[in-house]
């Protein structure tokens, strides 16, 4: 079985930040989950690339991370609003370079 590593960008790091203390609880939990079963989350359709999402409520609101699975890192990109329907998806990945 292969181990993989998370490399969150510090992007989502600053996002993180502004999160309440059970919510980045929640997001690491699931993380730990990420890190031996990537695939276990839904793929983002309509991308050339590896990723996926991870739905969680942060103050009443839906959001997302978003993680992209490029062997063997698992790159933890951003978090988005759920009610924004990805549309900022395509924004990040261009600041991320993607």
């Amino acid at each position: 079985m292969m181990d993989y590593v998370l490399k969150p960008s510090n992007f989502f790091l600053e996002q993180l930040d502004d999160l309440s203390e059970d919510s980045k609880k929640l997001i690491d939990n699931k993380l730990q989950l990420v890190k031996i079963n990537p695939y276990r989350n839904k793929r983002i359709e309509g991308y050339s690339l590896f990723l996926f999402r991870i739905r969680f409520e942060d103050n009443r609101k839906e959001k997302r991370v978003i993680y992209l699975v490029d062997k063997p890192s698992i790159k933890i990109l951003c978090i988005l609003d759920r009610d924004k329907e990805y549309k900022d998806l395509k924004k990040y990945l261009k600041i991320l370079g993607y």
